[in-house]
């Protein structure tokens, strides 16, 4: 009982003090590895290892027949890898080593996680007493309960890349998008079923929080297909593996690559796209790739690829499908680089489905202010566009981080659900509907602000006579206590041989 109460209250916060007593020297982009490496070995030989029990207890011989196994999307984990050896190894100097012997051995018994694992445990900087101390915290408690295994682990990876981002600053918006931040770009699309797409993955949130959308809806996760890439290979890695330990099967390219200049998926027409792409990224090679069949709607900047991440994803885009996206503001208005014709001729294309302002502070890595894209090659509502300002909305949860709480989600997938059924009416300060004519009377700029004009103020009932009567004699008070503290003042400084 005491194992199953930890994994509910806490135990995501244990591994990440675990994490922060074995950090000692290393920066955090460097024992994110091992933590999340351990997080992953621990529970796939739990898999495993509930697996076993069941073969052994039918008495057949098969318990280790690797296609038994295999057959249920399970890891096959060779004895020496197993948890039980590790845990029997903990306290030894050579702990480092028994791991990194384990993770090439789970490799070599497994195609699919190849090159994957991590294997720098042995490293002289990472302590081996604490090493075998987290080790043991991982023995003390049971990850696979009851069929709970993917939602204790999943929850532990994903806490532990949140407050790695934290930690890392910058360079965490490569493999971390923030959840609430992900659930309402899911939330918006539905992906049911289908293929879905990101070109640029990070440590694959964005399927993640589709698989969980599937799951609140009891729908089949098997309904979805997967397709993603990185550029960056640790990131690609953790993708990877945060996928396979929530039994994704997803297909990410067969190593990390340039989305602009290798595209792993070049054939892939997507119903689905959901993205975070870099904001504002500079030098991404523009010079190579003019002529791009993908510009369709004009060539991008070399000093800004917001628009080619945009025109990629369009690219990818099947005849039914729809993108949700995050972009920096900029996007919205700017007429640099010809980004201003970019974005009306994707306009007159009836393209833009819907767009939201996002509050400040999302974000662990920017304050770069952010709004999402919704795109649809076949909108529901022709020549027409949402405009959502969700600036006010949020909570927040420390000094420097805002997050969306579900309410706030459910309140602009509503809104948005309303205006694909045609039943939505305005609401001033946080949602029109515009048509492609009121966008082209404002330049082609899509900031919502322009469009959902200013909340307005509840009337308090008071008569405006009454109201100005009232005013004035308060503000007549207070200019009377003015001109006593004034007076008061002289005195104190006349006093000390001071005159004003």
């Amino acid at each position: 009982m005491a194992e199953k109460n930890t994994s509910t209250i806490g135990f995501e916060k244990q591994i990440w003090e675990a994490a922060c007593v074995l950090r000692g020297n290393m920066d955090a982009s460097e024992y994110k590895s091992v933590v999340l490496g351990l997080i992953f070995l621990k529970y796939i030989s739990d898999r495993f290892e509930a697996k076993h029990r069941e073969l052994v207890k039918e008495g057949g011989g098969f318990e280790e027949d690797r296609d038994e196994y295999t057959a249920e999307n399970i890891f096959f984990v060779p004895e020496k890898a197993r948890w039980p050896v590790i845990a029997a190894g903990a306290h030894r100097p050579e702990v480092g080593a028994l791991i990194d012997e384990a993770m090439g051995a789970i490799e070599k018994e497994n195609r699919r996680l190849e090159g994957i694992l991590p294997k720098n445990f042995a490293r002289p900087e990472l302590d081996k007493r604490r090493l075998g101390e987290v080790v043991d915290l991982f023995t003390n408690i049971q990850m696979v309960e009851h069929g709970s295994s993917k939602d204790i682990l999943g929850r532990t990876y994903e806490y532990c890349l949140s407050k790695f981002a934290e930690q890392e600053g910058k360079l965490a918006g490569e493999f971390y998008t923030p959840a609430c931040v992900v659930r309402t770009l899911v939330e918006v699309l539905q992906p049911f079923s289908g293929r879905v797409y990101d070109p640029c993955c990070g440590s694959g949130g964005m399927f993640v929080q589709s698989a969980k959308f599937i799951e609140n809806h009891s729908g089949n996760i098997n309904a979805l297909s997967i397709f993603g890439q990185d550029s960056n290979p640790t990131t690609w890695k953790m993708a990877q593996m945060n996928l396979a330990i929530r039994g994704i099967e997803a297909n990410l390219g067969k190593f990390s690559a340039d989305t602009f200049f290798n595209d792993c998926h070049p054939q892939l027409k997507a119903d689905f796209i959901l993205a975070n792409p870099p904001f504002n990224l500079s030098g991404w090679g523009q010079d190579k790739l003019l002529g791009d069949m993908r510009w369709q709607y004009g060539t991008p900047p070399a000093g800004n690829a917001n628009f080619a991440w945009l025109q990629h994803m369009i690219w990818h885009l099947a005849p039914g499908g729809r993108i949700g996206m995050v972009l920096a503001n900029g996007s919205l208005s700017s007429q640099s680089g010809g980004e201003g014709e970019i974005r009306k001729n994707i306009i007159c294309a009836d393209l833009v489905d819907c767009i939201v302002a996002m509050p400040t502070q999302l974000f662990y890595t920017t304050q770069i202010p952010v709004s999402l894209w919704f795109l649809a090659k076949n909108k529901k509502q022709k020549g027409k566009t949402l405009f959502i300002d969700a600036r006010k909305l949020g909570t927040m949860v420390s000094r420097k981080l805002r997050e969306l709480t579900s309410e706030d989600i459910g309140r602009i997938a509503s809104t948005y659900n309303a205006f694909a059924a045609g039943t939505l009416e305005d609401e001033k300060g946080f949602c029109a509907v515009a048509t492609t004519q009121e966008i082209e009377r404002q330049d082609y700029i899509l900031t919502p602000g322009r469009y959902v004009g200013i909340e307005e103020q509840e009337e308090d009932g008071e008569p405006f006579q009454e109201k100005m009567a009232r005013l004035t004699a308060e503000l007549s008070e207070l200019f009377q206590k003015s001109h006593e503290l004034e007076g008061e003042i002289r005195r104190q400084l006349g006093g000390m041989g001071y005159e004003v």
